[in-house]
């Protein structure tokens, strides 16, 4: 996601901080005072200004596909919330205008069928949308939408702008979904031909498995499912590698839950044609994740989606809705699972036509009255099953599946930022992401939620967490105690004094060497370090300059780059002289 989400933290703990006093209510003291109201009036309009005036900005530059700049201005309309100093909830207007904020930006840099509501932003933060952003916003619009303020000439019939939907501002954040591909596949006539000696010996084996039930499902045999054999034995070997190898990944899982929902194991082999096992596929259609839930469908199977997460891209969560869904659909069709395939990819109705029109519940006959894709959907999986269950004998036998991916589950207390459950696990945020690519933001949302942290580090994180107050959540810091290291020590190097860390430490008499300390950190400290160049190092405070890791670095590496003593460094950054460091990390080095 964009830089924006990391501010959010701030924002959290702005919240948290201020409940008690919002709960007590406003002393009668301020109340007795006329010119406070009218103070306070006057600072909301200048934070709404201030947000108007660089959303309107990344709007320009979004319509010049400036889309890096257009990043900035609009994490420049958010910052214009959180570094005013007020507490967004005691303004219903500010509370309201952020979360469109929030919405709107998030809608832009990841187009769905749900458009971006600028209009609709302008009206909650009484912005005023002069022609040239008008023209913006309808552009930004569904197509219906934007023949409607087409025909109420809202937009001048010439605009023309490139806002063709693009994934993300800076970096492809979703991978290419293999659905789009297959959408347009064209087998040739070498993968049509299924009259070579190799093509009938493979049909005679998959009429065997078939009648000896060893797949776990009945299906009817066919040409194109040979075809599509073929198919994968030539053009399309590399997909066919990947997604054996990136099955060894998430396939136990998907097997446990599909056998724990009643659905036949060898159908979560669905999942490589769906997503080629990558959990941050999107597709055209604005289906996301492993089992490439469209936003309808993933809410009907209790799929949340707002703008802390997209539970479409949780592995967990995904997999069992998708094993619901195709049980929901085999009942439908009297257990027939190729047509439950069919309507997983193109919907129950289209499916329930194809069946009236064949007059049959049977995939074949049905057929000819499919979309095209679902014509391709169907043979590609149960292909996809038969090499996988047999790839030496289909030529895949060097393919060597991928570790699963291992990692403990937490539950954390709501509103707790990524960063801090990142550094009590001794992992980057980055990965922490790769864990839990269903997280919007660098938060988790404002409630308690199960985050997946690396394998062994369970209990860290909750010793971690036990120890940090509900309102330091979203912006306190864990770092590594040096070995001799006492808590001046440990002041001296984060800029907190003693008190505060042993407050923050309950019942820890003394800093343990190869420990973690629960720092706190201000809103001013973030901001600080939000500000800081992505390419350059920034001095800060003139004693202290942020520099950024490269890949591979370590402690010691950063250190000889900035000619300064290894050990000071890890000391002043609380890690160790050998740690590694992920690319990006920003490291602190003092300046002589």
């Amino acid at each position: 996601m964009t830089n924006y989400f990391r501010i959010l933290t701030a924002f959290i703990a702005i919240l948290i901080s201020s409940s008690a006093l919002l709960a007590q209510g406003v002393p009668s003291g301020l109340r007795s005072v006329p010119d406070e109201a009218g103070k306070a009036e006057g600072r909301i309009q200048d934070v709404l200004s201030k947000s108007e005036k660089s959303f309107k900005q990344g709007l320009l530059n979004l319509k010049d596909n400036k889309r890096p700049q257009a990043r900035d201005d609009f994490d420049h309309s958010v910052e214009a919330f959180l570094l005013s100093g007020i507490n967004v909830r005691t303004s219903s207007k500010l509370q309201k205008c952020y979360s469109e904020l929030i919405e709107t930006i998030y809608r832009i840099e990841i187009p769905s069928n749900q458009a971006p509501e600028v209009k609709g932003l302008a009206t909650t933060c009484g912005w005023t949308l002069e022609n040239e952003f008008n023209e913006i916003a309808v552009a930004l619009q569904s197509p219906a939408a934007q023949q409607t303020d087409k025909n109420s000439q809202v937009a001048s019939a010439d605009t023309e702008l490139p806002l063709a939907p693009q994934t993300g501002f800076l970096d492809q954040k979703f991978e290419a979904s293999p659905l789009d591909v297959l959408a347009k596949l064209e087998l040739n006539a070498n993968e049509q031909n299924v009259d070579t000696p190799e093509a009938k010996a493979s049909e005679q084996y998959i009429k065997v498995a078939l009648s000896r039930g060893s797949l776990g499902f009945n299906f009817q045999f066919h040409a194109n499912i040979q075809q599509y054999i073929n198919y994968y034995q030539g053009r399309g070997r590399s997909t066919m590698e990947t997604g054996l190898y990136r099955s060894g990944m998430f396939m136990r899982m998907a097997r446990r839950i599909f056998r724990e929902e009643g659905v036949p194991e060898n159908v979560a082999w669905l999942g490589q044609v769906e997503s080629t096992w990558k959990p941050t596929a999107h597709s055209w259609a604005a289906a996301a994740g492993l089992w490439q839930f469209i936003p309808g469908t993933g809410a009907r199977y209790g799929l949340r989606q707002n703008a802390y997460i997209d539970e479409r891209q949780s592995f967990e969560r995904a997999t069992r809705a998708s094993a619901q869904y195709l049980k929901f659909l085999a009942n439908r069709y009297n257990g027939n699972w190729e047509l439950a395939m069919a309507a997983y990819n193109s919907g129950e109705g289209n499916v329930d036509r194809a069946v009236a029109r064949a007059g049959s519940l049977n995939f074949w006959a049905a057929y000819p009255y499919l979309p095209r894709e679902t014509k391709n959907y169907v043979p590609n999986i149960l292909a996809t099953i038969l090499i996988a269950n047999d790839p030496f004998r289909y030529g895949f036998g060097n393919v060597r599946p991928a570790a699963q991916l291992t990692y403990d589950q937490v539950r954390v207390p709501a509103s707790t930022n990524l960063g801090l459950i990142a550094q009590a696990s001794d992992t980057s945020v980055e990965f922490l992401r790769y864990l839990n690519p269903e997280f919007r933001q660098n938060v988790t949302p404002p409630e308690p939620y199960i985050v997946r942290v690396p394998a062994g580090k369970a209990n860290q994180v909750v010793a971690v967490l036990k120890r940090v107050p509900a309102n330091n959540r979203s912006t306190a810091s864990v770092t590594s105690v040096a070995a001799g290291e006492n808590w001046q020590a440990i002041a001296n190097r984060t800029g907190v004094s003693v008190e505060q860390l042993q407050a923050m430490n309950n019942g820890m008499v003394n800093p343990q060497g190869g420990g973690k300390i629960v720092v706190p950190k201000s809103i001013k400290q973030t901001a600080s370090v939000r500000a800081s160049s992505p390419t350059a190092p920034v001095p800060t405070a003139g004693s202290v300059k942020i520099v950024k890791a490269k890949a591979n670095d370590t402690v010691k590496t950063v250190a000889a780059r900035y000619k300064v003593n290894a050990v000071e460094l890890a000391k002043f950054n609380g890690l160790l002289p050998d740690s590694p460091l992920a690319a990006g990390r920003e490291i602190k080095v003092p300046v002589r």
